[in-house]
């Protein structure tokens, strides 16, 4: 999938879009795994009271982001253009894949069969 050619202007216009840029289950997965990871970084870091450690978080977070969209979508990050909406979009289909309402959301998004 390409970029719109006009700039989103709203993270409600850009949530299709980038349902439509993870419409691979397994793209989803891959960020799933390695947001979960990320999580973990983060929360380990607080534990632990070493608060840098936290950019460790970026490694899991982002690499098995950009591995999926690169070997699996094989489409440009949503994060280049659109860094802030793609950190928040991540966290809500981590929250919707969790719940296991991700599947819906995509349907409604992207069509039944991704």
């Amino acid at each position: 999938m390409t970029e719109p050619k006009a700039r989103i202007q709203t993270f409600e216009a850009f949530w299709p879009y980038y349902l439509r840029e993870h419409g691979k289950a397994s793209t989803r997965l891959m960020h799933w795994i390695g947001t979960n990871l990320a999580v973990l970084t983060l929360v380990n870091a607080v534990v632990i009271g070493r608060p840098l450690y936290a950019l460790w978080a970026l490694i899991p977070g982002y690499g098995f982001a950009w591995v999926s969209h690169f070997f699996i979508e094989k489409n440009r990050p949503a994060t280049f253009t659109y860094p802030l909406w793609s950190l928040i979009g991540d966290f809500k289909m981590w929250g919707l894949m969790w719940t296991g309402r991700i599947r819906g959301e995509v349907e409604r998004h992207v069509g039944a069969g991704s």
